[in-house]
């Protein structure tokens, strides 16, 4: 099933996402099988202010483990994060469902 995964840095948050990123796109290539779609929300300068990942896993409880052992999470780089159930309607701008 489809989640996403909806994360807000914190204020001033901007040096742990620098410090974790890599230990980060490491756990991310070993998520590889789960992932459909993530990259980094960008304030309105273009700068990073978050994380937005789809991912396919088997139920929410994946979805939820997914994102705690994220290293930006463990390391508190989060001020939010929000998980739903995601369905698909269109796709490569064709409508699928």
């Amino acid at each position: 099933m489809l989640f996403s995964i909806h994360c807000i840095d914190r204020a001033g948050g901007s040096a742990v996402r620098s410090a974790t990123r890599a230990t980060h796109l490491a756990y991310l290539d070993a998520q590889a099988a789960s992932l459909v779609h993530v990259g980094p929300l960008l304030d309105p300068h273009g700068a990073p202010c978050g994380s937005l990942l789809v991912v396919d896993v088997s139920d929410r409880a994946a979805a939820e483990r997914l994102a705690a052992g994220d290293p930006y999470a463990i390391a508190g780089l989060f001020e939010t994060v929000l998980i739903h159930g995601h369905r698909v309607v269109f796709r490569d701008g064709a409508r699928v469902a």
